[in-house]
């Protein structure tokens, strides 16, 4: 576990920090060509293996598992507390979306289980990779992808990311092999290079067993055209950091590091990938990691120099955790000091109150060495100090609803249908929300912009979550805005900040209360005034009904996402959300085939995701 770092360089002027410690410089090669193909849906409704026994024996994120016999359970969490209170609810509901151009439903629970013919597993969060440029939109979630064009017609998918990748199946229903694990897609179209990237982290098994081998690593997807449904290129970038596959060692117990977590940036010159690295094998967090890889290499298919900045060096002042690079709007980049990319994270999970008021802004410079001369690049780091912000200290409450999977679990006659006693749970379940860590980060109209979500004290004096919003002069520190979103009565999470080149932006977010059920809701974002209103750009049909937070399936965490996305194409922001899309009742639920209630859900969880397009 990283060592908690004091801050009284917060109350500093803007002042930055640079490291002595030189970067680790490699190459990746080219490996296989893809094309996403749209897999059949279909399988048996429910199987005795419905989960990944690897990844959720136990609830990883809380660090409450203790593991499967032999099987390693990671611990990815670092937050120390919750006690926070912010302002009450300061934001109003708007009556109207006038800026709403219209929606439509991504990917849900029954693609991503369905999906090549059945062999995959019930995944819960979704995790949500969005990116849209050229005409088309184009979404990733845990574990399947689709490509639409900018009406909503899907052209491609779903298409399994094992499929998509290369891989065998994740679960191979006919013979009981394994494939590698993969999670946490991100995706990012490049203006500049007229190009798609997508970053996922894949975990390599030990043959096609269940167990993990240790070595892991970034599987990075390169379209050939602007086109994303063609041919697209694959490189793979080691992770493990053990000093094996060519990778540096940074002593992580167990054998083997983890580079969990990944988010994808670019400026000019390069793409930035950046990881929380973990111990796979054992507790222990060692810091952010900090990839830049050249752009222009990637894009033609040529071998890409990569530079690593360890963000656990003793030498970095900054608790490096979720260091998120900015994603560019419209190829606007930063060109001063030979080109710069901008990355923000926070750190009130490493204090015992859970609060902070300092957030860290990071910036690699003299990109345009990254052909020539990868060594020159160069790493500083500056605190910022913020609107205090505090680690959301409690649940979301939902509005009560169906909730066939809760029902099913205290109905003996429908609880051994899934294989497991049965349990009474009260109605309905509450959800989980983020913790403190930084969301996405946009470059444009020369600002940086970001948001997390913080502990807020709602209407009735409950703590609920809201979202931190910043605007920053990345170039001075200055705050142009800084302030929190939330409503009295519902709790807003997940927030992902996206801004045309103008500096006109939106934030997008799951609002969820008792009176709400899980919804996909967005608000505007300005540099002068801050965010506005809260609108609702498509209401939940239902309560959460996930596995997740079930002693018997997903530990004591009921999960809901790990991040949303909102990328610009032109004058319009695309939002993808999570929220409930289906609702329906036992007997249907009942009804063959098992689980489906006619197709709208799998028989574990009714995730599904709202993608919404805002004309500023």
């Amino acid at each position: 576990m990283q060592t908690r770092l004091l801050l009284a360089a917060a109350a500093m002027a803007f002042a930055s920090y640079a490291f002595g410690s030189s970067p680790t410089t490699f190459q990746i090669q080219r490996g296989a060509t893809t094309v996403p193909t749209t897999t059949a849906l279909g399988g048996a409704s429910l199987t005795a293996l419905e989960l990944d026994p690897a990844m959720t024996a136990g609830d990883a994120d809380s660090g409450d598992g203790d593991g499967l016999g032999p099987e390693p359970v990671v611990n990815r969490s670092i937050s120390k507390g919750h006690a926070g209170s912010n302002r009450m609810g300061n934001a109003k509901r708007a009556k109207s979306s006038p800026e709403l151009l219209g929606g439509f439903n991504g990917l849900n629970l029954h693609d991503q289980r369905y999906a090549n013919g059945g062999n995959q597993f019930s995944v819960e969060p979704p995790d949500q990779g969005l990116c849209a440029g050229n005409g088309f939109v184009m979404e990733s979630v845990n574990d399947v992808l689709a490509i639409y064009d900018n009406a909503g017609n899907k052209l491609v998918g779903p298409v399994d990311l094992n499929t998509f990748y290369g891989y065998p199946a994740a679960i191979n229903r006919g013979t009981g092999a394994y494939g590698p694990e993969i999670t946490d897609p991100s995706c990012y179209y490049d203006a500049n290079t007229q190009r798609w990237f997508q970053v996922v982290l894949t975990i390599d098994r030990v043959g096609t067993t269940s167990f993990l081998a240790g070595t892991n690593h970034l599987d990075i997807a390169v379209s050939t055209t602007s086109n994303p449904t063609g041919s697209w290129n694959i490189y793979r970038l080691p992770v493990q950091n053990n000093g094996t596959q060519g990778t540096p060692d940074h002593g992580c117990a167990g054998g083997y590091c983890l580079g969990d977590y990944p988010h994808i940036g670019a400026d000019g010159n390069a793409i930035f990938l950046t990881t929380n690295e973990f111990s796979l094998f054992d507790d222990g967090f060692y810091g952010a990691q900090i990839y830049a890889i050249s752009k222009q290499s990637l894009a033609a298919g040529a071998p890409a120099n990569v530079v690593l900045f360890n963000g656990g060096d003793p030498s970095i002042p900054a608790p490096a955790f979720t260091v998120w690079p900015a994603i560019s709007s419209g190829g606007q980049y930063a060109t001063a000091q030979g080109g710069t990319e901008y990355l923000l994270s926070s750190d009130a999970v490493f204090y015992d109150s859970g609060v902070s008021n300092t957030i860290w802004l990071w910036s690699v410079s003299n990109t345009q060495a990254i052909n020539t001369m990868p060594a020159g690049l160069a790493l500083n780091v500056s605190p910022l100090t913020v609107q205090q912000y505090a680690v959301p200290s409690s649940l979301a409450h939902q509005k009560p609803g169906n909730t066939p999977l809760r029902d099913c679990f205290a109905t003996p006659s429908c609880a051994s249908v899934l294989g497991y006693p049965s349990i009474v749970y009260s109605t309905p379940r509450d959800l989980a929300v983020n913790d403190s860590r930084m969301q996405q980060v946009s470059y444009a109209n020369g600002k940086l912009w970001g948001t997390l979500d913080t502990d807020v004290l709602l209407g009735d004096g409950s703590h609920g979550s809201g979202i931190n919003y910043f605007v920053i002069n990345p170039n001075s520190g200055v705050l142009f805005a800084n302030g929190t979103l939330s409503l009295p009565d519902a709790n807003l999470t997940y927030g992902a900040a996206a801004v045309t080149q103008s500096g006109r932006g939106v934030i997008a977010f799951t609002v969820v209360g008792p009176n709400d059920y899980p919804s996909a809701g967005y608000a505007s974002l300005d540099a002068k005034i801050g965010a506005g209103d809260v609108h609702i750009a498509a209401a939940g049909a239902g309560p959460w009904d996930g596995f997740t937070g079930i002693p018997y399936l997903g530990g004591g965490r009921p999960r809901w996402g790990d991040y949303g996305a909102a990328v610009v194409d032109g004058n319009t922001v695309w939002l993808a959300s999570e929220y409930i899309a289906q609702t329906c009742t036992l007997a249907q639920y009942m009804a063959p085939p098992f689980g489906q209630c006619g197709g709208t859900r799998g028989a574990l969880s009714n995730w599904a995701t709202r993608i919404s397009a805002i004309g500023l």
